[in-house]
């Protein structure tokens, strides 16, 4: 299903989420991010979102303008912060700070070489662990991010992004329900 029939599928009380989903992917409604950074944060966002239409959309959307491999980091990032966001949030909630301690023993080797450059896979990161709300994730990737040169202006926009794709993926699957 194409973006524009995703974005059609929406319903009414859903209006705004269909102008922010105009807005949101396009360099002037995400201030600070270019068109590459823009299709690998959707992407990803939408995988952490789980709704396949719209992941297959947003594949399609990032296509037309990312490598495969590219394709394939904004994926690895959406995967690889499924399991970090569980664990460092499990870490920071947990009140025993022993665990904040310990080595996390879990393979991350794809954040060395992700097939996105360094800035566009923690822009992704960012946003899915947004999505996923582990504050430790998310304090960690703005920090990198702003040693990157990236705005807060794009940090922001890359919030807006997965903001709006979840709430997209959530309202979709509940009207699909």
């Amino acid at each position: 299903m194409p973006l524009t029939e995703i974005k059609s599928a929406l319903p009414g009380y859903a209006k705004d989420l269909r102008l922010n989903l105009e807005s949101v992917l396009t360099v002037h409604g995400a201030p600070g991010l270019d068109e590459r950074q823009i299709r690998a944060i959707a992407l990803a966002s939408a995988v952490a979102s789980r709704h396949l239409p719209l992941t297959r959309a947003l594949d399609a959307f990032a296509a037309e303008r990312l490598e495969p491999a590219e394709r394939d980091g904004a994926r690895a990032a959406a995967a690889i912060m499924g399991m970090t966001n569980v664990y460092y949030r499990f870490t920071h909630l947990a009140s025993n700070q022993e665990y904040a301690t310990m080595r996390a023993g879990l393979r991350m080797n794809v954040m060395h070489a992700p097939g996105l450059d360094k800035a566009s896979f923690e822009l992704a990161a960012l946003a899915v662990s947004s999505i996923n709300g582990c504050g430790a994730c998310v304090d960690s990737h703005e920090k990198v991010l702003r040693q990157h040169g990236i705005s807060a202006q794009g940090v922001q926009s890359a919030v807006r992004i997965a903001a709006t794709v979840h709430a997209a993926a959530v309202v979709l699957e509940q009207a699909t329900a």
